[in-house]
């Protein structure tokens, strides 16, 4: 099977996975005014449709600030603005007709589109608001606050198949409107239905470009770069960090508050918040059907993870190591070989699929010290970029060091500088302990590196 061919059927794979995995969930999208702006934004909305065709539960929460900055400009009404934690517009008795009248034309766009490709949508009443009253002095008037999610109402919408859409608007019990930002909408919509998903859609360029704060020993992992500068993945603790190193500085202070929002989500018990750029063709379905994805994702849940090899993963192994086998850099072994072994090999886990492997042999004690070898180390060629290989070692490091293993080495024919980066120095042979020597192959004359105790 050709490269091509094969990360076609990788793709298709993990669509599968995806289907399978998040089918029956909840998925709220909050998409920023400027999206529907944007030639992609008919194809976005079909997407949204599609999912909700295929057994997902699609919310949507508009965003609708620069339109109703439009519509009021229109009619010659100034906006002012009070500021809390943020700036909040103050929605006058005179104004709020004007913000209903645009935020509910931005929830109609929405539904027209829907429409077009025969998805059955809702915008109702959905939000019970209570005004923000008084900030700093001044009356907030028609501005408000999530009061009450009425979560019930939306389960039976989303149970007949259909995608409510809740505009930036919320009642009182008595049917006095409030203008309430659709973040908090979003938000507690999200928390209120146990939503598996939110994605936070704008047209803002995505994480990227912003400093990095520096690592300290305590971090668990490094933030996930792509080649492009964008940020693949965050913990809710490095998306803090983030929020902190850049407050007041980062030229896009729009990804600052998206930030915050997908930290806020994190908290309130949202395992994964997607923010992702709306003008990218195909945005949503590249995000959710794919492993890297094409945006930046908080998670709460263990994302990856590094467990014992199981015997229904010798498919996806072989997958793995059948490049490096047929290239040299790894000895050819069998499923019946690493079944043998299965004890020694662990795995590592992205979302539910292996994407890196290798193994810890112990070779027992000779001369005196007790040895083991790391071995069939192999990475999806996908994810090559993202560290993994080091991961599986590094575990394995540890793993030796708790079986009081006194040294350590590997033999490598292709990947010496790799294996130096992260600490071992060249041996010979006469290093190994005496069954390793015995089985040594001098066809593939495969260097040696250790890992000695005073280095680990």
């Amino acid at each position: 099977m050709n490269d091509f061919l094969s990360s076609q059927v990788d793709m298709i794979r993990e669509v599968f996975h995806y289907q399978s995995r998040f089918e029956g969930s909840i998925m709220v999208f909050k998409i920023d005014f400027p999206v529907t702006q944007d030639p992609c934004f008919p194809s976005l909305v079909n997407d949204l449709a599609l999912l909700a065709k295929t057994g997902f539960k699609v919310i949507i929460v508009p965003g609708a600030k620069e339109h109703i900055d439009t519509t009021l400009k229109i009619h010659n009404i100034e906006s002012a603005f009070a500021t809390n934690d943020i700036p909040v517009r103050i929605t006058t008795a005179k104004t709020i007709s004007y913000v209903e009248m645009a935020a509910f034309n931005v929830a109609g766009k929405f539904m027209t589109f829907l429409s077009g490709s025969r998805v059955d949508a809702v915008i109702g009443n959905f939000v019970r608001a209570r005004g923000l009253g008084v900030i700093n002095g001044t009356d907030t008037e028609h501005t408000g606050t999530v009061d009450k999610i009425y979560a019930d109402s939306l389960e039976r919408v989303l149970n007949l198949g259909m995608v409510p859409i809740l505009p930036c608007i919320g009642w009182s019990p008595s049917g006095k409107p409030y203008n309430v930002p659709s973040d908090e909408i979003a938000l507690e919509v999200s928390s209120a239905l146990g939503a598996a998903k939110l994605f936070i859609i704008s047209s803002g360029g995505g994480v990227k470009s912003l400093d990095l704060p520096q690592k300290k020993n305590s971090d668990p992992v490094e933030p996930e770069i792509r080649s492009d500068g964008s940020l693949i993945r965050l913990t809710p603790q490095q998306t803090e960090a983030l929020i902190l190193a850049n407050e007041g500085s980062a030229p896009n202070q729009q990804v600052l508050r998206e930030l915050k929002l997908a930290l806020k989500a994190s908290r309130r018990g949202i395992h994964r918040v997607h923010l992702i750029d709306g003008r990218d063709e195909g945005v949503v379905l590249k995000e959710l059907f794919s492993n890297l994805g094409v945006g930046t994702m908080i998670y709460t849940d263990e994302y990856d993870s590094i467990r014992p090899l199981r015997s229904g993963d010798l498919p996806d192994v072989l997958r793995l190591m059948e490049p490096l086998m047929q290239n040299g850099t790894l000895i050819r072994r069998n499923a019946e070989q690493i079944q043998e072994k299965k004890a020694d090999y662990v795995v590592l886990v992205i979302d539910g699929s292996i994407r890196s492997c290798g193994a810890l042999h112990d070779w027992g004690e000779s001369s005196g010290i007790v040895q083991g070898e790391i071995a069939a180390v192999a990475t999806d060629s996908q994810y090559t970029d993202l560290g993994l290989g080091k991961k599986i070692v590094g575990y394995l490091i540890e793993k030796a060091i708790k079986r009081r293993m006194k040294r350590i080495f590997v033999l490598t024919t292709q990947s010496q500088d790799w294996f130096e980066a992260m600490g071992f120095k060249e041996a010979t042979i006469e290093s190994l302990p005496e069954q390793k020597k015995l089985t040594y192959d001098q066809t593939r004359k495969s260097k040696i590196f250790t890992l000695e105790p005073d280095t680990f």
